[in-house]
């Protein structure tokens, strides 16, 4: 073998070995579920969404399709890296469920809704469905 020949094949094994480090540890590179926003987006709408078809006598919730959509969210998680184990940890802590309730109940007030005022949670809820947020496609006018 010549020179140049092992020094090619050297580097040819020290590249692969980096990126076979690299797709061995996606994820390490993960940021904690807690802080990936797409997700947390789509739990706090899904919670804002929940409130409204309880408190609004004039929605209805799109059961089948917010189960849908939460499975796919699940994937999507998954599909980034992140274990079931993670998945179900951070669906089950307390405080992060607490930090979604709280952002949700935030949005609410800021769009003009009032504990006890159901007006307030239906006004909000044709907004939502009128502007297809995600929270919207949740919901479904009586």
């Amino acid at each position: 073998m010549t020179r140049p020949t092992h020094v090619a094949r050297n580097r040819m094994v020290a590249a692969l070995a980096a990126t076979m480090t690299l797709a061995a540890t996606p994820a390490a590179a993960l940021e904690p579920l807690a802080q990936e926003r797409y997700i947390n987006d789509r739990l706090v709408a899904a919670r804002i969404a929940d409130r409204i078809r309880r408190e609004c006598p004039t929605i209805d919730g799109r059961i089948v399709y917010a189960f849908m959509q939460a499975r796919e969210l699940k994937s999507y998680a998954r599909g980034k890296g992140y274990s079931e184990a993670e998945i179900e940890a951070f669906l089950d802590s307390r405080a992060d469920k607490d930090r979604i309730y709280a952002v949700a109940e935030k949005y609410m007030a800021g769009k003009g809704v009032v504990a006890g005022d159901a007006e307030s949670y239906c006004r909000l809820g044709r907004d939502e469905i009128a502007r297809n947020t995600v929270t919207g496609s949740l919901l479904s006018a009586k």
